[in-house]
């Protein structure tokens, strides 16, 4: 039996345990159907979107950005998903598609991608909001009383079914997620305002001058970019709203704005429904910039991490390619092959060099007498004799030459690499030189 079957067959033992709650709670999941915004290039990540879009690009060794909100999703029992992409969208189709073909048709179960297609006119994705409304008669189609709306370009874990709770039991046309987040961080996030209910009265998008929380003065209520709409309700705002022709298309910026001042608009609290919280931490990641994806990966380096890779209850899915196990070889003086605090994935080789407090992809070979401390290198890069790195994102498919030092000399890397705000030297194909992405 599969891996995949195994916990489908687990989770039905489980159902015949549920209580009442718990079968409200399927019966929404049921009537659900997801569309998860996944065609935004994510221009903060610099060139390592140059190829890709952003939810494409891999997390924590084996993992892409999708596949968190498409993992969240199978957990919670909502087996209807469309997967909307525009943005240089092959890898991401590719990944998809080998990747989470395991749902069977004949029980109306799927993960559709929706490339942009120019459905309702010739213009492409003008907007969050237009992006749903360009695919209005394929969710039509798909049936279903809720919609879910999912960005596809955060980490976390997260019950959708307990979103769904909220939504139906306060009656509101429309749910968002919410979560507490930093006041200076909150310049980028839709700024909520709610009552005692947790009604949304007010909200701001992207504000210069976020209003901080009621509750602790250094935070702003924020919205996840997660939505839940009444399926009828929503076509009919995307509707008035593709005819409006002052609005951006958008959902912070113009439907949510427009809504909550005559419909009931609900507000769902992210420690709710995270899944695997530690005490006071509610683990969810935007890695929209090179210093924050960079970040977010060392993090599971540490003993033990805020997000559970290793979960069983609530793993997270991805296509499983199949790889040799990683091999660490020679015990000579000086030419020791070992990694310590790091994750290591299949098809990786250390040859007689030091891995530390890094986070290898797939298929990466590490050749003697190397030194890694603080790397996120990416799959099937090949890194030559007496290499040191210290504190770098090396993209897929680099061959870094051998005797190079990266991230000992900033003042060096800027002219040829890019150099975040924080010292992280981001390094591509294409600044080496090496024409991985031929178009000529």
């Amino acid at each position: 039996m599969s891996q995949v079957a195994e916990f489908v067959e687990r989770r039905k033992a489980n159902r015949r345990q549920e209580r009442p709650s718990d079968r409200f709670i399927s019966n929404l999941t049921k009537n659900t159907v997801a569309i998860i915004l996944a065609g935004g290039r994510g221009s903060r990540l610099k060139n390592l979107t140059d190829w890709r879009a952003k939810p494409a690009v891999q997390f924590g060794g084996k993992f892409r950005i999708i596949d968190f909100p498409l993992s969240n999703c199978i957990n919670s029992g909502i087996r209807r998903i469309n997967v909307a992409t525009q943005y240089k969208a092959q890898s991401l189709i590719q990944h998809v598609q080998r990747g989470w073909g395991f749902l069977r048709g004949e029980f109306n179960e799927y993960v559709n991608i929706i490339p942009a297609q120019q459905r309702l006119g010739e213009e492409w994705y003008k907007g969050t909001a237009d992006a749903v409304y360009q695919n209005i008669d394929l969710l039509r189609e798909n049936g279903g009383e809720y919609i879910l709306v999912l960005a596809g370009d955060h980490i976390y874990k997260m019950d959708y079914g307990k979103m769904l709770a909220t939504h139906a039991r306060s009656n509101a046309d429309m749910t968002i997620a919410c979560i507490n987040v930093p006041l200076e961080d909150a310049k980028g996030f839709g700024v909520l305002e709610v009552d005692a209910t947790d009604r949304v009265i007010a909200f701001d998008e992207k504000p210069a001058h976020p209003k901080p929380s009621p509750n602790n003065p250094e935070v702003a209520f924020a919205s996840m970019g997660i939505y839940i709409f009444n399926a009828k309700f929503l076509y009919e705002q995307l509707i008035r709203d593709a005819y409006d022709r002052k609005s951006h298309h958008d959902f912070g910026q113009d439907i949510i704005p427009y809504i909550i001042k005559k419909y009931r608009v609900q507000a769902h609290r992210f420690t709710d429904s995270c899944v695997g919280a530690q005490g006071n931490n509610f683990y969810w990641r935007d890695v929209g910039t090179i210093d924050a994806y960079w970040e977010a990966n060392m993090e599971l380096t540490k003993v033990i991490p805020e997000l559970n890779l290793y979960d069983s209850e609530w793993p997270i899915w991805t296509y499983q390619e199949q790889l040799p196990p990683a091999k660490f070889v020679f015990k000579d003086e000086g030419r020791t092959g070992k990694a310590t605090d790091s994750l290591v994935s299949g098809g990786c080789l250390i040859s007689g060099s030091c891995v530390s407090n890094s986070v290898l992809f797939s298929g990466v070979h590490v050749a003697d007498y190397s030194d890694l401390d603080g790397a996120v290198v990416l799959p099937k890069v090949k890194i030559n004799e007496g290499v040191i790195m210290r504190n770098a994102v090396i993209d897929r498919g680099c061959e870094i030459p051998a005797g190079m030092q990266i991230g000992v000399d900033l003042e060096r890397d800027k002219k040829r690499f890019h150099v975040s705000e924080k010292g992280i030297v981001l390094v591509t194909p294409d600044m080496l030189g090496q024409d991985l992405y031929r178009v000529k």
